[in-house]
């Protein structure tokens, strides 16, 4: 059955579906020895599909994996500086990539697959995967600081953040251990959230990405999700807003 290529690569585990149409973009996909344009399509079965050269390989199983992310360790498929990323974390022979992104110095939960259908729903703001934090901060937050977060916040590129959730889980001798839950992840969020109201965020930990939680995982150890876990992060999260959403997702 034909069907379009950049659908092909990321079932077979090359990256989301807009990374597998950035390879096609960039000229680096041959269907059948000819070099390929976006929208092309091709059978699978028939066709011999190249990236870079290389034989794409379709029937890989799909893997999906929860792995709770060290501090220092990049949330990529391979670093060109050569750094630790949390594909080498995992011993598995495939070609995972993460989902749901941690910065460099944040930790916790992130998931790896090669189903890159399964990428892109989690990463789609539409299908509003929570995702939750224990933050620990520098000093104790004042009502009027959190309500800010809770508002939602201009960051400094003009974007302003959904409203947060965000609670006080304890209090340390200088600072606090907030519960900070999103539904989306701009890059180093939480962070620029905090200064930008004052209260200096010293550690990020990722607990939950939807109904997917870090359960007792330490630093650098990871587990395969169940296949009623996989199916969870299928469906949309429930919430009043996602019918209105629906009508729409096809713009």
């Amino acid at each position: 059955m034909e069907e379009r290529v950049q659908k092909i690569l990321a079932r077979a585990g090359y990256g989301s579906r807009r990374q597998c149409e950035t390879f096609i973009l960039q000229g680096r996909v041959k269907v059948n020895g000819v070099t390929v344009e976006l929208g092309a399509k091709a059978d699978p079965g028939k066709d011999k599909i190249f990236l870079d050269n290389q034989p794409v390989l379709v029937q890989t199983p799909n893997i999906y994996i929860a792995l709770y992310k060290p501090r220092g360790v990049l949330s990529a498929a391979h670093s060109p500086e050569g750094k630790k990323t949390v594909c080498d974390l995992v011993t598995v022979d495939a070609r995972l990539f993460p989902v749901g992104r941690l910065d460099v110095d944040s930790e916790g939960l992130i998931l790896l697959t090669n189903d890159g259908d399964l990428a892109n729903l989690i990463s789609h703001p539409r299908y509003g995967h929570e995702k939750e934090y224990r933050v620990l901060v520098a000093k104790r937050p004042e009502d009027e600081q959190l309500s800010a977060w809770r508002r939602g916040i201009v960051l400094s590129d003009g974007y302003r953040t959904q409203p947060a959730q965000v609670i006080i889980e304890m209090t340390t001798p200088k600072g606090a251990w907030l519960k900070v839950t999103l539904r989306e992840g701009r890059k180093r969020q939480i962070r620029e959230m905090g200064a930008l109201t004052g209260i200096p965020v010293l550690k990020i930990i990722r607990t939950r990405i939807g109904e997917i939680t870090i359960g007792n995982l330490k630093p650098g150890q990871w587990r395969y999700l169940t296949p009623s876990e996989v199916a969870r992060l299928r469906k949309p999260a429930q919430s009043s807003s996602h019918s209105h959403h629906t009508q729409h997702s096809r713009r």
